[in-house]
């Protein structure tokens, strides 16, 4: 009993003498032993690469999962070590909406069968993000994780101990300083010895740890390099997806005129939907035996024809004609040009023009 006192009594002490050293610092009536350049270098290294590895890693959550609700409810399946429940995508839900409503239209009619196709690809491009936010969370996210909640908190651990230890160290030069007497003088330099000892060592241990930071940066550059192939994988696999499907709704404005017992050319090019245009100027490749009679026609003719253009066409180089919807243009077909073009004029323009946007009029 007598011993557990005293220890209390010398820790309490201990904790004291913290106190007034730490507190006559802030006011500037004690010294204070600074760390070495190297070490204060390498302190700053690791807070920067712990503010800017959470930033990064929530900035990455907010892009992988924009909903909010959703995001706090992963986490808290995620503390209580519980199964997050599978639900469908934003992607998958539209799927599922477009091939109903195709389903109820007819798969027979040209819309019906079209909003089906829509439908399957945007289930493909749900499985797709699920397969992206997977990956990225393992390879990317876990890692970032990992570093923050655990080496980050033994670096931080050790940090705080090597506060505590130069505390010590200081309150015991301040000692030495106030020693007048031999004995108290001898008894205050093997106190100060014993704690610049365990201070360097302290200081040895948190810099082997701080060290250490390089080979995390190491560690999360193969993991950027991860998350950016998988980025590539995802988005190519998705541009491919919506490629097919373009592919896919290139025959539909043939379709539209039996559709609704062949409607007026007025109101079949109101609903004819153009495939959309992407930055790479890709336009839906029209087969042999897709090309209508009127166009083998003008193929096999010499003479200039009338066309009416069913979307809007970006023009993708000098050589070529941006078109209009609606708006009626001059084709004819030229020896040697690629199967897929006519040679079109609006006036004084002149320039190729993409068989599969145009409708030859009588």
């Amino acid at each position: 009993m007598e011993f557990s006192v005293r220890r209390l009594a010398a820790d309490a002490g201990t904790l004291f003498s913290r106190a007034v050293q730490f507190t006559e610092e802030k006011l500037g009536q004690a010294e204070k032993t600074e760390l070495d350049a190297h070490l204060e270098n390498l302190l700053g290294r690791a807070e920067a690469t712990k503010h800017w590895t959470e930033k990064v890693m929530r900035q990455t959550e907010v892009v992988l999962q924009p909903n909010p609700n959703v995001r706090m409810e992963e986490f808290l399946y995620e503390k209580l070590d519980r199964k997050l429940p599978t639900r469908a995508n934003n992607h998958e839900l539209l799927g599922e909406c477009m091939i109903d409503a195709g389903h109820e239209f007819g798969p027979g009619t040209a819309y019906g069968s079209a909003l089906i196709k829509c439908g399957e690809t945007e289930k493909q491009l749900g499985s797709a993000e699920k397969e992206f936010i997977h990956s990225s969370a393992i390879n990317f996210l876990t890692p970032f994780r990992n570093f923050i909640e655990g080496d980050y908190k033994t670096i931080s651990k050790e940090r705080k101990l090597l506060q505590i230890k130069r505390l010590d160290l200081d309150a015991a030069k301040t000692r030495l300083k106030k020693a007048r007497v031999a004995d108290a003088r001898s008894a205050a330099e093997t106190e100060l010895r014993i704690a610049q000892s365990e201070f360097d060592r302290q200081a040895e241990i948190t810099r082997l740890l701080l060290e250490g930071i390089s080979s995390t940066h190491a560690h999360h550059l193969r993991c950027l390099n991860d998350f950016v192939d998988a980025q590539a994988a995802y988005y190519a696999q998705c541009y491919q997806y919506m490629v097919n499907l373009q592919k896919q709704l290139g025959s539909f404005p043939a379709t539209f005129c039996s559709n609704n017992n062949a409607p007026t050319a007025s109101s079949s090019a109101s609903i004819s939907v153009a495939p959309p245009t992407l930055a790479s100027a890709v336009t839906p490749a029209l087969t042999p035996g897709q090309a209508s009679p009127s166009l083998n026609e003008l193929r096999s003719s010499s003479g200039p024809r009338k066309a009416r253009v069913l979307y809007d066409y970006d023009a993708a180089s000098s050589s070529e004609l941006s078109l209009l919807a609606d708006e009626v243009i001059t084709v004819s077909s030229v020896p040697g040009m690629d199967s897929d073009w006519l040679m079109g004029e609006r006036g004084h323009q002149k320039g190729k023009v993409p068989i599969t946007y145009l409708e030859l009029l009588n």
